[in-house]
């Protein structure tokens, strides 16, 4: 039988990070006590290095700290990503010099046996914790991301979500984090790739290896960096999570892998170098939002705390870091390092959820990283140095191979059926809401506020649509009539009776279209051809729009500039748009907004300006889950500010009729989750699909009002 050894510990080529260096490197000898050697130095042989380990562990311990007392990005993700293209690149280079071969099926077996395991065992612990603490409204979506986390294209599944202006409002998952994962993943068998290029090179052309990886590294660097830099720029969010724009942190690791072991400054400037990374990595979450600028080159900042800190090595003084980061703590948490990012969001995520907070209290913080050290104590000890040390599991790859299957594929069959089984379940009482609204005597909505028979003989029944159905949105965004994010085409639909001579056209944001059931509604009712022109994000205005990261959209602009040519093309006899804008304790009016009326004065067109509806305090699915209706209701005055936005602007044009349809959504001064057995919002600041709809009458009083039909 051939043999099959499992990484020791100091050369483990997974996340766990025991990291080593050439113990005969001209360092080596400088910390022997010898004189430099000004030849260059050859690698021979490499030794544990400990004071890695505490680094380790000072990466993880950033990363839960940040997350759990002060909800932002540490940058210790970062420098997990440059260990990882460090030591895999290592690993490969070794073999390649070593046997002139790269065993691919080996290395991935390796990986799988150290990997696969402890992923399957968290996510059966976050699926239980979702099952007992989290709404089921919640399920399908937790049950997409693990079985996207289990098969490793969890980053691209939150990259789709980043940009998709629907589901930014949806609570946080407490499987987020497996992005990093993910794309690990993805870059073993990158790297696999990338070095059997390699190979084939040295036994085509006889090469170095050493310096032919160095090249290979640098080229994936230079392209994944300047995709990375203009990918953050165009589109920072999905830049986050991009395997591309990610790339070249592995290959800066990869590079240093090659280069490290000639690396000889004294021993007084690695201990500046020492203590300097480490305070440059600490600071890192502070100084930048990381969450929202990296990967571009600010990245840079932890890759070279990090690299300071792999250059400084164990310097042997007593006022050196390596003496930090030596302690058995330290090195003991390095242990546990894997583990402890996987536990520790989804536990900060269930503690948020049980306790009814929106972040961690100091105490409360504490428990939450006390209990993700025990669960990586115990899965490290049980998982890791347990089941998968034992020697069947060392002998060959099929039974590494093996091993991972035996812990993942339930995880992966379990999480496939039971997120159809969910999926069944939410479309049978999505149809049967959609059938029961039909019923407006059960269900009237908005129509109870002005109608006091009706009101007072209003059955008692579950309210629709149900909170499984937390995207109840307009037709038209499954008919493809609202432009995305990043899309900058105007998209023009059309309701109604299209020979009609009286035209009312929409044309804004999302808070726009969710009007389009009333008007809709209206326009069937009275026969009018109804327009919509929608784009997420993006309002009807002269004034230069911004992402939420502070950058110029252009796709705004563009869409604009369409949006206004097409009105002018169709000349609608009234356009409907916002007056204002509400926010969490405030309302916005914008000059931008008048322009546009000025410009549709002048090619006779009546403008109906609508008062923005209120913002609520909470996500209203998330909030009536833990609190039932009644425990979900916002004063109007939370958003909404005084004066009207018809008394805060100046020189308005003659052509603008404001109207205020907030009473049929707040009455009396307050905003309910539930009208007349109808849940109002969808979110915090959209009204659902199935309450727009009975405000029908309302909508068609305002055209009427705004155009004198």
């Amino acid at each position: 039988m051939t043999r099959y050894d499992a990484p020791s510990r100091g050369v483990d080529e997974t996340m766990q990070l025991s990291i080593v260096r050439d113990a005969a490197s001209p360092a080596a000898a400088t910390e022997r006590g010898g004189p430099p050697r000004r030849q260059r130095p050859e690698p021979q042989h490499r030794a544990f290095r400990p004071e890695l380990q505490g680094l380790r562990a000072v990466a993880v311990l950033l990363v839960a700290v940040y997350h759990i007392w002060f909800g932002r990005v540490s940058g210790g993700v970062d420098v997990f990503l440059l260990f990882t293209g460090f030591l895999i690149t290592g690993s490969l280079l070794r073999s390649i010099e070593r046997k002139g071969r790269i065993e691919p099926l080996r290395f991935l077996a390796r990986l799988a046996h150290r990997l696969l395991p402890t992923v399957a065992v968290v996510l059966v612990g976050v699926l239980v914790a979702a099952y007992l603490w989290m709404p089921p409204s919640r399920w399908a979506e937790i049950l997409k991301e693990s079985f996207a986390s289990a098969l490793y294209y969890e980053n691209w599944l939150l990259a789709e979500k980043s940009v998709d202006y629907l589901t930014r409002d949806q609570g946080t998952s407490p499987l987020q984090h497996f992005w990093s994962l993910s794309i690990q993943g993805q870059f073993y068998f990158v790297w696999l790739a990338l070095m059997g290029l390699v190979l084939l090179a040295v036994r085509r052309f006889g090469a170095d290896p050493k310096w032919l990886v160095f090249t290979a590294c640098s080229m994936v660097f230079t392209g994944s960096l300047t995709y990375s830099v203009l990918q953050t720029a165009a589109n920072q969010p999905w830049a986050y999570f991009d395997t591309g724009a990610r790339l070249w942190e592995f290959a800066f690791g990869g590079m240093l892998a090659v280069v490290l072991p000639y690396l000889n400054p004294s021993v007084r400037v690695r201990i500046v170098l020492g203590w300097g990374g480490l305070i440059a990595l600490f600071a890192c979450g502070a100084l930048f939002n990381v969450s929202a600028m990296f990967p571009g080159y600010i990245a840079f900042w932890p890759l070279l705390a990090a690299t300071a800190i792999m250059i400084a090595g164990q310097t042997g003084s007593p006022v050196s870091v390596d003496r930090l980061l030596t302690a058995k703590p330290l090195t003991v948490v390095g242990d546990w390092s894997y583990a402890l990012y996987l536990w520790h969001w989804p536990v900060l995520l269930m503690y948020l959820q049980v306790a009814e907070r929106d972040h961690a209290s100091w105490r409360g913080g504490a428990y939450v990283l006390l209990a993700s050290l025990a669960l990586a104590a115990a899965t490290t000890w049980i998982v890791q140095q347990k089941i998968a040390n034992l020697p069947r599991f060392k002998t060959s790859p099929a039974w590494a191979f093996a091993l991972a299957v035996l812990f993942l594929a339930p995880v992966v069959t379990g999480t496939y059926v039971a997120y159809q089984r969910v999926l069944e379940r939410d479309a049978g009482l999505a149809g049967a809401a959609e059938e029961a609204a039909q019923d407006t005597d059960v269900y009237p909505g908005a129509a109870v506020l002005t109608d006091e028979e009706l009101a007072a003989s209003l059955p008692e029944a579950e309210f629709i649509p149900p909170l499984t159905d937390e995207l109840d949105l307009p037709a038209l965004y499954d008919q493809g009539c609202d432009a995305q994010m990043d899309g900058p085409d105007a998209i023009v639909c059309e309701f109604g009776d299209l020979a009609s001579d009286q035209t009312v056209l929409l044309v804004g944001a999302s808070r726009i279209a969710h009007w389009v059931p009333a008007f809709e509604s209206a326009s069937e009712e009275h026969g009018w051809h109804l327009v919509s022109i929608t784009k997420d994000g993006c309002q009807f205005t002269t004034d230069t729009p911004y992402d939420d990261e502070g950058n110029v959209n252009d796709s705004c602009i563009s869409w604009n500039e369409q949006a206004a040519a097409e009105i002018e093309r169709i000349k609608p006899d009234l356009v409907v748009t916002l007056a204002s804008r509400s926010f969490a304790e405030s309302e916005s009016v914008y000059d931008g907004f008048a322009e546009r009326w000025r410009q549709l004065d002048e090619q006779g067109i009546q403008v109906l300006a609508l008062r923005d509806i209120p913002r609520l305090e909470e996500n209203l699915p998330e909030c009536m889950e833990l609190h039932g209706p009644e425990g979900c209701v916002t004063p109007v005055d939370f958003s909404q500010v005084e004066p009207p936005p018809e008394e805060r602007y100046e020189d308005l044009p003659g052509n603008v009729v404001f109207d205020d349809l907030t009473p049929y959504i707040c009455p009396d001064g307050e905003c309910p989750a539930v009208i007349g057995n109808v849940r109002t919002y969808r979110d915090h600041s959209h009204l659902t699909a199935t309450y727009s709809a009975t405000m029908g009458p309302f909508a068609g009083e305002a055209v009427l009002e705004a155009t004198g039909w």
